[in-house]
């Protein structure tokens, strides 16, 4: 007992000798020489230099930021001020919106890289018996990913995730279709670099579009069109100009100048574009082509509609002009309130302080043609509301067909009575309050575009009024 005892105070005491003998590494001045040298930077490279001092302006950014918010309360801010023109700040923006987007490109799959995976599905699905199409099971997915992955690379994984499976129809044995999966590749890589390319367009990098920065993303798109290559070169301008329009028709209601690229990207009128890659292989129409607003026959019929309406060559058109648009069909009362809604007074405020420039043409046009559209028939329903009451009552209804009533008399048809006009319309909308008619409820009978159509166009009523036997003559040609 006696020898244990004494052998444990011995080892205690080695260990309080140890530790007196080695001194804490905040006390030994190679480790304080270390951490000086360290702090200072001056062992570090050029890049870590400026690493150290970008994170020490971004924590001085960070806390300036935390005092003002702390000082301001909990009013968040909603304007920011753009960088100067040549700043600092706005180069630095550039450059990292440049690095960013380049990344985002080099991501992509390109035409070579689709090819091979096309190749892949094809080689590695499986038959339907029934059917006859070409279809893999989650396995023959998963399979299909690894050797994707060997001949293009790792940026075709994210196509080939358990929650992209998922999204597709399956048949009684878990398969899914591969060319449902193609097209779904094709179409994200597609919008994918509509996003990167008008990104690059949009100067000030808030997420919209401008005028001339729409124009210059088609300007650049036409060379990749097979429908547009041949386009004049004169006319180029004139085509971007009106192919633009129709963006900002859709994807800018409150007409502010700019639009959402997310909005662009989802519109219909970007897939209405798109439909130009094809070539078309049997002879079209000019009728078929000029129902895609983009072609370029309907561009030089818009072009040719203007210059036609615009007999004294000012470049404007006034409501007489105007008139005889769809050979004088329209009734005066609208041509009236087209003017009042959609057209600015000039700042002369003289003869030509009340004509519709080109681009308010442009608008009246998309209006009409795309009568059952939210956005088409809003511009409409600003018209017909004659008081800017935001609804209808029987008195306007019947003001405003009584114009109609008047061409429709004078074309040699039977006798209408107007009030019979009023009540049909009334039963075709079904609005919610049963004494006046708003937009909403035009917009929910799903025949907004056809009541419009009967209020402002005496073309337009007889084609409701014959819609029985345009039906029959559009059949009879089927059953032949």
């Amino acid at each position: 007992m006696y020898s244990g005892s004494s052998d444990g105070e011995g080892h205690e005491a080695a260990a309080a000798a140890a530790q007196k003998k080695i001194p804490p590494a905040s006390t030994m001045p190679w480790v304080r020489n270390l951490r000086r040298f360290i702090g200072s930077g001056a062992g570090l490279g050029s890049e870590a230099l400026m690493e150290l001092e970008t994170k020490r302006i971004l924590l001085e950014i960070f806390k300036e930021k935390q005092q003002k918010n702390a000082e301001a309360g909990a009013i968040p801010s909603f304007y920011r001020k753009k960088p100067e023109e040549g700043s600092i700040s706005q180069r630095v923006q550039k450059l990292a919106k440049y690095r960013f987007l380049k990344k985002q490109s080099d991501l992509l799959l390109n035409a070579d890289d689709l090819d091979a995976m096309w190749v892949c599905l094809r080689e590695n699905c499986v038959i339907d018996d029934a059917t006859g199409a070409e279809k893999m099971n989650y396995e023959d997915f998963c399979h299909i990913a690894s050797v994707c992955t060997e001949q293009i690379g790792t940026k075709c994984r994210r196509f080939f995730s358990p929650s992209n499976f998922m999204k597709f129809e399956k048949d009684e044995s878990g398969r899914i279709a591969i060319l449902p999966f193609y097209l779904y590749v094709m179409r994200t890589v597609s919008l994918t670099q509509a996003r990167i390319d008008m990104s690059e367009l949009d100067e000030d990098s808030d997420g919209f579009l401008q005028s001339h920065e729409m124009e210059a993303y088609i300007r650049g798109l036409i060379p990749n069109l097979a429908q547009l290559r041949d386009m004049p070169a004169a006319f180029i301008q004139m085509y971007c100009r009106i192919a633009a329009h129709k963006f900002f028709f859709f994807c800018d209601p409150h007409r502010r100048g700019k639009a959402c690229i997310k909005k662009v990207l989802l519109s219909n009128c970007l897939q209405e574009l798109m439909e130009l890659h094809q070539e078309s292989e049997e002879e079209i129409t000019d009728t078929e082509q000029a129902e895609n607003w983009f072609s370029l026959t309907s561009a030089q019929r818009v072009c040719d509609m203007f210059l036609a309406l615009d007999k004294d060559m000012n470049g404007t058109l006034s409501k007489q002009e105007l008139r005889e648009y769809a050979d004088g069909t329209l009734t005066e009362i609208f041509v009236e309130r087209a003017f009042d809604e959609h057209v600015r007074r000039g700042k002369s405020g003289g003869s030509n302080g009340r004509e519709m420039d080109f681009e308010s043409f442009l608008d009246f046009v998309l209006a009409l043609e795309n009568k059952d559209t939210p956005e088409g028939l809003t511009y409409l329903f600003r018209c017909l509301d004659l008081h800017g009451r935001g609804y209808l009552t029987t008195a306007d209804i019947h003001t405003l067909f009584r114009d109609v009533h008047q061409k429709w008399i004078e074309g040699g048809n039977y006798e209408l009575c107007i009030e019979d006009v009023r009540d049909e319309i009334w039963d075709m909308v079904k609005p919610v309050d049963s004494l006046k008619i708003t937009l909403a409820d035009l917009l929910a009978c799903k025949q907004g575009g056809t009541v419009a159509s009967m209020l402002i166009d005496v073309r337009g009523f007889w084609a409701h009024d014959n819609r029985e036997n345009l039906l029959q003559e559009e059949e009879e040609p089927e059953e032949e």
